[in-house]
């Protein structure tokens, strides 16, 4: 398997590495989230949900909502000039959401070491109602 290597320099261009490098990843890419804004240690993302995003009782799979919010939470700790990895991301769910509504993940620290930090996502619906509320936490390859 061939290596990758960004196009994009994290530590010089961190704010365009985080949307464009780890925002633009073939698996969002796939799933169509979209990078709505990424800025120094924030990030917000949404996505329209699919039917095939959905579960047998026809609302969508946690794992759909998991993904929305762990793509926030990637783009907004990668938005500091260094490599930062999830080493933990724990989920609450509130609310349902169904085909053709629309969520959005936003990320914002809760506190920044030097090594680890650790974020608050929230995930929304159309109607700005709470689906769900994730805590990540990552680990950062500071030199």
């Amino acid at each position: 398997m061939k290596e990758f290597k960004p196009s994009i320099d994290p530590e010089s261009e961190p704010l365009r590495y985080a949307a464009e490098v780890v925002g633009g990843d073939p698996f969002s890419r796939f799933l169509g989230i979209i990078v709505e804004e990424a800025r120094d240690s924030y990030a917000r993302v949404s996505l329209k949900l699919k039917p095939e995003y959905c579960n047998s009782a026809a609302r969508s799979h946690g794992g759909i909502i998991f993904s929305v919010a762990d793509q926030a939470f990637a783009i907004a700790c990668n938005s500091r000039g260094y490599s930062a990895f999830a080493a933990e991301m724990k989920i609450n769910y509130f609310e349902a959401t169904r085909a053709g509504d629309t969520v959005s993940a936003e990320a914002k620290p809760i506190d920044i070491r030097k090594r680890i930090s650790l974020w608050n996502i929230e995930v929304r619906n159309q109607d700005s109602s709470l689906v769900a509320v994730a805590h990540g936490l990552a680990y950062h390859f500071v030199k």
